[in-house]
């Protein structure tokens, strides 16, 4: 069987996992907010946000925790909580959230795609990987902060997950560099997402029983 090209992780990559944790970490720390929480709980949801999804990932592809043994990224998601806290993030609109989310899932799912790509992940649970990377962080931080998780909702925030690393893995396996792949992949998960919250686009649900009983 031949084998599948494997992208290295490049300075965009390093660079798209940077800005995921940052604004994941502004998400987490804003849903504190809203909530009139303290800086622990602000400090606590922004890491748990940021580097959730990113955690997860590693341990079910068999790679060394990416935060384990560095401080930047806690450091990162700190200064996050810090900045939210100072600029009495409460005043902001619902919005704002929302949207450092959406910038955040489109990062982090060409991220965790690429990551399980180079440690040898096959295309499909790779795609999957960028999924998980990308919504994990957002459902724990949701479920921690009482508010109804985004997989009970019909709102499209897994589905553009799932473009984005889709996106990346197969501009990849078609042998475009890892720069414009990565660039398309990321738009096409944050354009989707930006467009469900601009226009209130859903999926629709399950259709109900309307037989007569």
């Amino acid at each position: 069987m031949e084998e599948l090209p494997i992208p290295p992780l490049e300075p965009l990559l390093a660079l798209l996992d940077i800005a995921g944790v940052a604004v994941f970490a502004v998400s987490g720390a804003l849903a504190a907010a809203r909530l009139k929480q303290t800086i622990v709980t602000f400090a606590f949801l922004a890491a748990v946000t940021g580097i959730g999804g990113g955690t997860l990932r590693d341990l079910l592809i068999g790679a060394p925790v990416f935060w384990v043994g560095r401080s930047d990224y806690l450091g990162i998601c700190l200064v996050a909580a810090a900045a939210v806290w100072l600029l009495r993030a409460d005043r902001w609109r619902l919005d704002a959230l929302l949207w450092f989310d959406a910038v955040g899932l489109g990062a982090y799912s060409v991220l965790g795609a690429a990551k399980a790509l180079s440690m040898g992940v096959p295309p499909l649970p790779a795609v999957g990987m960028g999924v998980l990377t990308a919504s994990f962080g957002g459902i724990v931080r949701d479920l921690l902060a009482g508010q109804p998780s985004v997989l009970l909702r019909r709102e499209i925030y897994v589905s553009a997950a799932a473009l984005g690393a889709a996106t990346y893995v197969g501009l990849t396996l078609a042998d475009i560099a890892v720069w414009p792949a990565a660039i398309a992949g990321a738009a096409a998960g944050f354009g989707l997402r930006a467009l469900a919250i601009a226009t209130g686009l859903k999926l629709p649900g399950y259709r109900p029983d309307t037989g007569d009983d």
